[in-house]
């Protein structure tokens, strides 16, 4: 017996037409219905099965309510449009209909259908092919990956910039995607391609971006910040719809993050810093230039090579993507930046300083002196301590430093070494608690002006002689860079390479303030003309006729002062 209707129909038709055999004599052969081999003959293609068209009497009073409903539903938010169980629970209790869910399941996912298409709502269904001219269009997009960063599973944001010619992307990833984050990313995009798209570049309503969507219409009301970037770098942006219906309008871009994350971060990548994941996402792009897009003869790198010398030029001033706060040092020298808390030295307490956010540190500055810089922190709370900041306190309250949350930051970063507690062990055991712990932190003090390695170098060699003086360890790390041929003292080179430029702030003007509340000036101006007759007479005439500057006889009575009435 045959497996299937269609092998059946076959076996039929060669029986026929090789045997000759009858109509009968092939039901009795293949035990069927002679209707089945009549239907065989005359098609090689079984009939589909008629799906019998069931009847619900209980529904068919509510038909035309229900299909009023979905009617109404095209002109209504998508968020508040009627579902199955709305639609369930209106007829039962608006009608009082005793009805299953399923029945009204498979009514309504039927009838919605055939009343959006006959409202021509299935127009937007088709899409048309968009021409990308070399050099022209880009788009932009934001995604979520998760990172192993420091050992600890973090949750970071993707940036990815497209140009649509050629497909070249460029990726940033960064701990937050606030604005810093999205101005960040262009900008490092701009470099990285060597100029700017000369037409539109495609974005989402992001909130960095668009602070108001204006419905039933393409204007947005940007934000004041975006606007100045895109104007300062000649940005032409093209707002899509919200939500699903304007994700075709960029979907060179919708999947890229996606891609991305399939085939450059599974498994999940443990890394130290975001740094050297980027790092490693420029070796990555690199990579991709080789690869072909669907169907085209063509790789990335080569439509990019043609593309490349069309885009415009980058504008010669750059522009600070961080964002600025004023924060006011509280007592226990931390500025707060956002939803985290940073250092800055303990001079600086009770003093109003500036911050500059960026999407990978913050730097803090006093007037136009930059006064420390940290690492971004993202988690609420967090705290990013420096030993460093509280060395001159220390000093006065040696007893604060074996608990202080400064001690605890510096020995898990690194930077206080075993060489350090070794001394710190040896000088509380030779000149007692206090002495001792002022003693390494005038050793601390010596990190400011000394390389670290030449520091540890010269506590290794104190503690070889039995020395806990800052002085000693301050010689043997000199000798220690001396005998290796270079300077010891910190140099311009382990300084940050990038100038930082203060945020500029507005400062009000204490001259302006107080004459907005004087009263207006009415007196007239000064003559210097009889002034001026003075300087054509001679030097004893001159003399005779200038206002006596002696001071008028007193006219009352004498003073009883002694030495004030000898001056009279």
């Amino acid at each position: 017996m045959a497996s299937s209707k269609e092998e059946l129909f076959l076996l039929i038709r060669r029986d026929s037409w090789r045997e000759g055999l009858s109509v009968r004599a092939l039901a009795r052969k293949y035990r069927v219905h002679r209707r089945l081999v009549r239907e065989a003959l005359c098609s090689a293609v079984p009939a589909p099965r008629r799906t019998p068209r069931r009847h619900s009497p209980r529904l068919e009073p509510f038909k035309k309510t229900i299909d009023q409903w979905l009617l109404d539903d095209l002109d209504a938010p998508p968020k508040q449009r009627h579902t199955v169980k709305r639609i369930l629970t209106r007829l039962q209790h608006e009608a009082g209909a005793e009805i299953a869910y399923s029945t009204v399941w498979d009514y309504v996912s039927q009838r919605r259908q055939e009343i959006a298409e006959a409202a021509g709502a299935t127009l937007a269904a088709g899409f048309v092919i968009r021409h990308n001219q070399p050099g022209m269009d880009a788009e932009v997009d934001f995604g979520e990956v998760w990172i192993d960063l420091a050992g600890e599973r973090t949750k970071c944001f993707v940036s990815a910039f497209r140009l649509a010619y050629s497909g070249k992307a460029v990726h940033r990833i960064t701990a937050s995607c606030g604005q810093e984050a999205f101005l960040d990313g262009h900008v490092h995009a701009f470099r990285t391609l060597g100029g700017i798209p000369a037409g539109q570049i495609r974005y989402d309503n992001l909130s960095p971006a668009v602070s108001r969507v204006i419905r039933k219409s393409r204007s947005r009301e940007e934000h004041p910040r975006w606007a100045d970037f895109r104007k300062h770098f000649s940005i032409t942006p093209f707002y899509c719809e919200p939500g699903l219906r304007g994700a075709h309008e960029k979907r060179g871009v919708e999947g890229q993050v996606g891609y991305w994350r399939r085939n450059y971060l599974t498994p999940v990548p443990c890394v130290d810093s975001l740094d050297e994941l980027n790092e490693a996402f420029a070796r990555f792009e690199q990579a991709e230039e080789s690869r072909r897009i669907g169907l085209r003869i063509r790789t990335i790198g080569q439509d990019f090579a043609h593309e490349a010398p069309l885009l415009l030029p980058l504008p010669g001033e750059g522009f600070e993507t961080g964002l600025a706060f004023s924060p006011r040092v509280d007592r226990y020298g931390m500025v707060a930046v956002r939803v985290c808390r940073y250092s800055v030295p303990a001079r600086f307490i009770g003093r109003t300083v500036h911050a500059l956010l960026r999407s990978d540190e913050v730097v803090v500055f006093h007037g136009r002196t930059e006064i420390a810089r940290h690492p971004r922190l993202t988690a609420k709370g967090a705290e990013r301590v420096v030993l460093d900041h509280f060395l001159e306190v220390l000093l006065a309250k040696p007893g604060a430093l074996a608990g202080s949350e400064a001690l605890d930051q510096a020995r898990r970063e690194g930077t206080f070494t075993p060489a350090h507690e070794a001394f710190w062990a040896a000088a509380k055991h030779t000149l007692g608690e206090t002495d001792g712990t002022k003693a390494l932190v005038h050793v601390l003090l010596l990190h400011r002006h000394l390389q670290h390695r030449d520091v540890v170098a010269g506590i290794r060699a104190a503690l070889a002689v039995g020395a806990c003086t800052a002085d000693v360890v301050a010689l043997e790390a000199r000798k220690a860079a001396e005998t290796e041929g270079r300077s010891p003292t910190v140099t311009a080179s382990a300084m940050p390479a990038e100038l930082v430029t203060p945020p500029e702030l507005p400062l009000p003007s204490l001259t302006e303030r107080r004459a907005s509340r004087l009263p207006v000036d009415q007196r007239p101006l000064p003559a210097l003309e009889r002034w001026d007759q003075l300087l054509h007479r001679p030097g004893k005439e001159l003399l005779m006729t200038m206002p006596s500057m002696e001071p008028a006889p007193a006219t009352g009575p004498p003073s009883r002062h002694p030495r004030r009435c000898r001056r009279r």
